[in-house]
């Protein structure tokens, strides 16, 4: 639990990467926290502004390319992010935010730009976009049900010995390479939008414990006939 009993949900430049309702997954991980009685805030962070070292969970969405490469320029120069996830914050990236936490990712016209370095990937661009539907099955490390998802994108993202894959591909593009996001440590990167932790309470339950703990159990029961009906659109068969 953090120190002050209060749960900081850092929302990273929502002024520059916030497509497809990615902001979502920071009122998702708010309200589970409170059904919980656990206390939290969200604490919005614009570009303009230092990222905080004191958060729990941080949060990064997608966006489009110039905006994206804004990001990474502040982030790399702000340092406040590596800080947090040094000392144990753990972190939720979505698609440009993904691609930015990498060594290098493909910039507006395909070349490659400088990442922040906090995970061991690189990205690029793809022979075509990819729209859609996602669903993908979890490394069973982490105990998560299968993943959905939209994504729209571009990218590839190759994955260096410092990850591990977060899923592999049942429909959909993910990394491009049959898997889809990756994780090291307590920091996750994904393709999905949704919002991702909308659309996959369980994933945003693990932030959660990552940062207070084990959780009392949620009635999900609703989500699951959703869920259910959802994946049943969507998978082939």
């Amino acid at each position: 639990m953090p120190s002050d009993s209060t749960l900081r949900i850092v929302w990273i430049y929502p002024d520059l990467l916030s497509t497809y309702g990615d902001q979502g997954n920071a009122l998702v991980l708010e309200q589970r926290a409170r059904r919980r009685g656990i206390n939290a805030e969200i604490v919005h962070v614009r570009s303009a502004d230092p990222v905080p070292e004191t958060g729990d969970i941080y949060l990064i969405g997608g966006g489009e390319d110039r905006p994206q490469i804004l990001a990474a320029e502040r982030l790399r120069r702000d340092g406040g992010l590596h800080r947090a996830i040094a000392r144990g914050a753990s972190m939720l990236a979505v698609c440009a935010g993904y691609q930015i936490m990498g060594s290098t990712f493909g910039g507006e016209e395909g070349q490659p730009v400088d990442g922040i370095g906090l995970l061991d990937i690189s990205s690029s661009r793809g022979p075509a976009r990819a729209v859609g539907e996602l669903v993908a099955e979890v490394d069973t490390a982490l105990n998560l049900p299968t993943l959905t998802g939209f994504e729209n994108h571009m990218g590839i993202t190759h994955l260096g010995p410092g990850v591990k894959p977060l899923s592999q591909v049942v429909t959909g593009v993910g990394n491009g390479n049959g898997f889809e996001g990756c994780y090291a440590g307590h920091v996750v990167g994904t393709y999905l939008h949704g919002p991702a932790l909308a659309r996959n309470p369980a994933l945003a339950d693990l932030l959660l414990s990552w940062s207070v703990g084990e959780l009392a159990p949620l009635d999900d029961r609703w989500y699951e006939a959703l869920r259910n009906e959802r994946l049943a659109a969507v998978l082939p068969g």
